[in-house]
């Protein structure tokens, strides 16, 4: 694709977490859910984490960012958002591909949690065995 003016739409998961992004040029402000970025993601851990596709490319202060972001816990919904801007940055630009791609960004994390087996306390957990 090529360098794109218009509004850029994309999807980002992690775990249970789902991140739709659109994002277009600006001054660099993020919105997630109707509040600040900084509002919403407290630590400055996961602030770290939703940023490294735009500091990784140089464009931080390029792009407004409004995401909506379901389900999951505040780390999987921040490594969705992540997710998500690398995936909208991929369209805006395709040469910012190999850069995001060798950092990982790219690819979806598919570990979910695993299921809680029936006659077991947890998915793996067994209870404790007594030999008498």
């Amino acid at each position: 694709m090529t360098e794109n003016t218009e509004m850029i739409h994309a999807v980002g998961r992690r775990k249970s977490a789902s991140a739709r992004v659109h994002m277009k040029p600006g001054t660099g402000k993020i919105t997630v859910n109707k509040r600040t970025f900084e509002d919403y993601f407290i630590t400055a851990a996961q602030r770290g984490l939703v940023c490294q596709p735009l500091v990784i490319t140089g464009l931080t202060a390029d792009f407004d960012i409004v995401a909506t972001i379901d389900g999951g816990g505040v780390i999987g919904q921040a490594g969705a958002l992540r997710h998500g801007i690398a995936r909208a940055l991929e369209k805006y630009k395709a040469e910012l591909r190999p850069v995001l791609k060798a950092a990982g960004l790219l690819t979806r994390d598919s570990r979910e949690k695993e299921r809680k087996k029936p006659g077991r306390p947890g998915a793996r957990k067994r209870f404790q065995f007594s030999k008498r």
